[in-house]
């Protein structure tokens, strides 16, 4: 397994692409072990990094993150035992430190000395960290889908529709206590794919978050949309969402003027 990860980088690579080509591949395992356990049977596959695993979006991803869509038979910390076993027999230095006292469980997902190994790092005791979120009360009216996907492994995962998956995200946007650059580059991805988000699904997270319906349809989504993005400073956008890009030429999208045509042609 190590020299599959090897086969992830080379010496050309800046240090930003050869770290989000080996987490990446890592997150792959990670859904290859959730997938052979039978876990999507209670999981749906969501956010950015379905965004990038499932419909090859250009920019890498951190996390690793589902919403609980069927409670029977889900055990987080079950979960979290059979990724450390099989990480463990795939020869790696690997543990997972679980916590689920709140709505969303999380899991920090660590490879002690695995940067190291690949000749990433000169300390051998640096960790390589993935962050793994399920969110047991995910806003109701969501859709699903199974996506057959070929990357190292076969596997059919389950996932919101983007439809339900851009209602999340833009409550992410425009509703998370801080700045995140990555949501915005996400936003622009499902703008130019057309997507009309699941409205159920974004006034019921609205309504969990700020105790009131936004009642937003497509009548008045548009103007939802160009109000928001008025206050968002797209220059700390750029900061936060650099390092994950491909394509770094594609910072120049995050234009106020650009995304607001781009908004009017789309939403009419």
């Amino acid at each position: 397994m190590i020299e599959l990860l090897k086969q992830q980088i080379n010496e050309r690579m800046p240090y930003e692409e050869k770290l989000n080509r080996v987490r990446e591949l890592l997150q792959i395992i990670c859904l290859k072990i959730i997938y052979d356990k039978g876990y999507f049977d209670n999981l749906s596959f969501v956010g950015g990094t379905a965004l990038r695993i499932l419909f090859n979006m250009r920019r890498f991803s951190e996390d690793l993150d589902f919403s609980l869509i069927n409670k029977k038979g889900y055990n987080f910390s079950e979960l979290n035992s059979q990724l450390v076993k099989e990480f463990k027999l795939l020869g790696f230095n690997f543990e997972a430190k679980p916590k689920e006292e709140r709505i969303v469980h999380s899991s920090m997902l660590k490879f002690d000395g695995l940067l190291s190994e690949l000749g990433m790092s000169a300390l051998k005791t640096q960790k390589l960290s993935i962050k793994l979120e399920i969110d047991t009360n995910p806003p109701e009216g969501w859709h699903l889908a199974n996506t057959i996907v070929n990357k190292v492994y076969l596997l059919n995962i389950m996932h919101f529709d983007l439809p339900s998956m851009f209602a999340t995200k833009l409550h992410a946007c425009f509703y998370r206590k801080y700045l995140k650059g990555r949501d915005f580059y996400d936003l622009i991805w499902y703008i130019g794919k057309k997507t009309v988000p699941n409205f159920t699904v974004l006034n019921n997270a609205f309504k969990q978050a700020q105790g009131k319906d936004a009642g937003l349809n497509k009548d008045n989504f548009k103007s939802f949309l160009l109000e928001k993005i008025e206050k968002i400073d797209f220059e700390e956008v750029k900061k936060d969402v650099e390092r994950f890009l491909e394509d770094k030429s594609e910072l120049a999208l995050f234009d106020y003027s650009l995304i607001q045509d781009s908004i009017e042609a789309t939403y009419r």
